[in-house]
């Protein structure tokens, strides 16, 4: 089986998130910064009923289209902030209060930031909606 690039699997979680409502989905490329992973993609919630369909949803379709599970996650105990850690692509599920208060893309302000634009693109190849939306 062909090993999918981490990019292609980060666009694809983002993908997965916007398809079931997730706000202000960001990618961050880490790779030249840290050995943590290639790729941190966040994304918010409103709830933490939400925070944990979210979090579900992506280590779902993920098994499904990848046939990947995360080697590691984590939740605090109120859902939160949910993580997947897929290895090279570790997916951050964070109630909206959480994300302002934690700031990830602060912190992580020296990656790149992967365009909505760009993400969206790879993400069709992935997308169980792409025909509707063509």
């Amino acid at each position: 089986m062909q090993e999918i690039p981490s990019y292609k699997v980060a666009c694809a979680v983002a993908g997965i998130l916007d398809d079931k409502l997730g706000k202000d989905i960001k990618i961050l490329n880490i790779s030249q910064v840290s050995v943590l992973a290639d790729y941190f993609v966040i994304c918010s919630a409103d709830t933490s009923t939400q925070v944990k369909a979210l979090t579900e949803y992506v280590r779902e379709k993920i098994k499904k289209t990848f046939n990947r599970i995360p080697i590691g996650n984590e939740n605090d105990l109120k859902n939160r902030w949910n993580l997947l850690d897929y290895g090279d692509v570790i997916v951050h599920v964070l109630h909206k209060e959480e994300r302002e208060t934690y700031a990830i893309e602060k912190f992580w302000n020296h990656a790149l930031v992967i365009t909505q634009e760009d993400w969206m693109e790879t993400a069709k190849e992935f997308s169980e909606y792409q025909k509707i939306r063509e």
